[in-house]
């Protein structure tokens, strides 16, 4: 397992749906790569086409990743095992599992990328 950078997402709601952390997640990872703040993308799920850029040893061009695939990609992940996410430690089994927020407490949910061993 892969711990994936922190950050913090505000919501306006008080409940917020597994589906709708990833989407905010993977819409925030995509907004910071197209801004040109990062060389490389570190997000929940390598863009398509990514990967073999990524193993190549010159830096590869900057582009533009859509969210909106990168979304629909990540849902497909989380259910086949390939992103965990853990809400207060308690894995989620479904992308329609709610979290109920609280008002100035926040809410630790970590991302967990599984990536297959290198050899084996």
């Amino acid at each position: 397992m892969k711990p994936i950078p922190t950050r913090q997402l505000d919501f306006d709601t008080e409940t917020v749906t597994i589906r709708e952390l990833i989407r905010r997640r993977v819409y925030e990872e995509c907004v910071e790569y197209n801004s040109g703040h990062q060389e490389r993308f570190r997000g929940l799920v390598i863009p398509e086409g990514m990967e073999r850029e990524l193993n190549t040893p010159t830096v590869p061009r900057p582009r533009k990743i859509d969210w909106e695939k990168q979304y629909a990609r990540a849902q497909e992940a989380f259910q086949r095992n390939g992103i965990i996410v853990l809400v207060v430690d308690e894995q989620a089994d479904n992308l329609e599992e709610t979290v109920t927020l609280k008002l100035g407490e926040p809410l630790e949910v970590t991302f967990l990328k599984l990536v297959p061993l290198v050899g084996g």
